[in-house]
């Protein structure tokens, strides 16, 4: 494993979060992030800046030096003098046991690193607002204030004046899959010197290919059906051809 730096901010509320930063061989940079946990499953790399530049960026956000520490592939966290547990240490199974299996997907955490040009950072901004747009006229509802998905805007205001940023959070499930949604709409633009990173509890990186995230259209209780609309006025889906439709408007050719 690695060393990285790993940084915490605390909420008001009492909970906190962290991020970790290490420098690579090949010049580049690779994050870590999630709230205080042995696991950090959010991940991204980038090329171009410092460390020490980036880190002066979280600190100023109010994240604070806990220490190095060690983290492995798949996120986990080990701090020094401490040794993860191996198969052999882990208890073993009392055969009469009836092992229930966890949830497939328990929370998404997200980032996103602009560092673009001007003018990208520009059309990334009436991308963010038309794409809400669009959210808010397929919405048929309204979500309760307490579910409010604070994403939206952030992404306003972050990108209001085309300023370089990065920003990060969670989505629940009582925020609905519309959050979900947008990001991977935002994520297929593929803006340059954009990096967008969605990733599951256990870090699995989310594509935006909606038919293969079924696990995660459950953790939302929906399916894809139920979604089509928002899918598809975003542009995550093919509209279907309504042939009953495209048959009414042809004329008869009988004789």
């Amino acid at each position: 494993m690695v060393a990285w730096n790993l940084y915490r901010h605390r909420n008001s509320d009492g909970s906190s979060k962290d991020w970790a930063v290490r420098s690579n061989p090949d010049g580049s940079i690779t994050t870590r992030w999630g709230k205080t946990a042995s696991c950090l499953p959010g991940v991204s790399n980038r090329s171009g800046v410092r460390q020490f530049d980036i880190e002066r960026q979280k600190q100023s956000k109010g994240y604070v030096l806990v220490g190095e520490v060690n983290i492995d592939v798949n996120g986990n966290v080990v701090f020094p003098g401490t040794t993860p547990a191996t198969p052999s240490q882990m208890p073993k199974p009392d055969a009469n046991t009836v092992s229930v299996p966890a949830p497939l997907v328990e929370s998404l955490y997200w980032n996103i690193d602009c560092h673009a040009k001007q003018a990208v950072r520009v059309e990334l901004g009436i991308e963010v607002r038309r794409l809400i747009g669009v959210i808010q006229s397929v919405s048929d509802q309204q979500s309760k204030p307490e579910q409010d998905w604070d994403g939206w805007q952030q992404l306003i205001d972050a990108t209001i004046n085309a300023d370089t940023f990065e920003l990060s959070g969670q989505i629940k499930s009582a925020h609905g899959v519309l959050p979900w949604l947008f990001l991977l709409a935002l994520k297929a633009k593929g803006f340059k010197g954009v990096d967008i990173d969605i990733a599951t509890e256990t870090a699995r990186d989310l594509s935006v290919d909606l038919k293969a995230e079924q696990d995660v259209l459950a953790f939302f209780g929906t399916d894809l059906d139920s979604i089509r609309e928002a899918a598809e006025a975003l542009g995550l889906l093919k509209p279907r051809l309504n042939l009953a439709s495209a048959m009414s408007d042809t004329d008869d050719c009988w004789f």
